[in-house]
């Protein structure tokens, strides 16, 4: 997988991807928001892959939106009919919604190792991941409302879910920076490591432990909480029991009771992988 913006690499069934800009402080240009759905998607295609690391490279995690996509009038124009280029607008706010959505509507977990800086569209990002850790000199920002502009790419809708909403209400409204412990405290991130090093191994090991579960069984997992996140319990409750009725199956079940009884780890079948019609 040949990206701009991201290198990839797959071993032992764990997806590394790496944001690849650091002098730039990996922002967010035109090349990000167009490939970062693609590189999510060929990953959940190919089937070889049960849990993504996404990491990134240099002194900062992100930077946010590259301005150089607002600054480019053929990415987002302002001059014209007023009616025409709300209408445009409001679709390519929905377009980058569709690029961070990417990591929450595949069906393999994702995790976000962050160090240095996670700002502005960086923590839209973050927010649709399923779990965040970080290195002790992170720091995140809603920093859309120091710019004078509310953000719109999901983390006004995500982080309410995973915060108390004084808390989300008192960063959207000041901008301020949050450190890696207050994010710990809040509950946004899951661990918070010395360094880079320390966090990468942390956060591959959960990988590794990711991957040696059923895929079907994680996959599962991950529908079944974004569902219920969204609905009612009674709700999802029926969805779970369809979802069984159609999805459970005794084999993998053998297969970790054979596995267990042989004191050897089991070894699952991957998920098929993701054709396009008739393929």
């Amino acid at each position: 997988m040949q990206f701009n913006s991201f290198k990839v690499q797959v071993n032992n069934h764990i997806a590394h991807v790496q944001l690849s800009r650091p002098e730039q402080m990996n922002a967010m240009n035109q090349d990000f928001w167009r490939e970062l759905p693609q590189c999510m998607r060929a990953i959940e295609a190919d089937g070889q892959s049960r849990v993504i690391v996404l990491s990134s490279t240099g002194k900062h995690f992100c930077a946010g939106m590259d301005l150089a996509v607002f600054s480019d009038p053929t990415c987002v124009p302002l001059s014209g009919d007023p009616a025409r280029v709300a209408e445009n607008l409001r679709r390519l706010v929905m377009q980058f919604q569709d690029s961070v959505s990417s990591l929450e509507n595949i069906r393999i977990p994702v995790l976000t190792a962050i160090q240095g800086g996670c700002i502005g569209g960086a923590l839209d990002m973050v927010c649709a991941s399923d779990s965040r850790y970080c290195t002790k000199d992170a720091f995140f920002s809603i920093k859309e409302t120091q710019l004078g502009m509310t953000a719109d790419v999901g983390t006004l809708q995500r982080l309410p879910k995973l915060l108390p909403e004084g808390i989300v209400r008192e960063l959207a409204y000041t901008g301020r920076d949050f450190a890696a412990q207050e994010a710990l405290k809040f509950g946004l991130v899951n661990q918070v490591f010395d360094d880079q090093a320390a966090m990468m191994d942390g956060v591959m090991a959960i990988a590794k432990q990711i991957a040696s579960n059923s895929p079907m069984a994680v996959a599962g997992c991950k529908e079944m909480i974004n569902f219920s996140r969204d609905h009612s319990v009674a709700d999802s409750l029926k969805y779970m029991a369809t979802w069984q009725a159609g999805m459970f199956r005794p084999e993998d079940m053998m297969k970790s009771f054979a596995a267990k009884a042989q004191k050897q780890a089991p070894e699952f079948e991957g998920l098929w992988a993701v054709k396009g019609l008739f393929e």
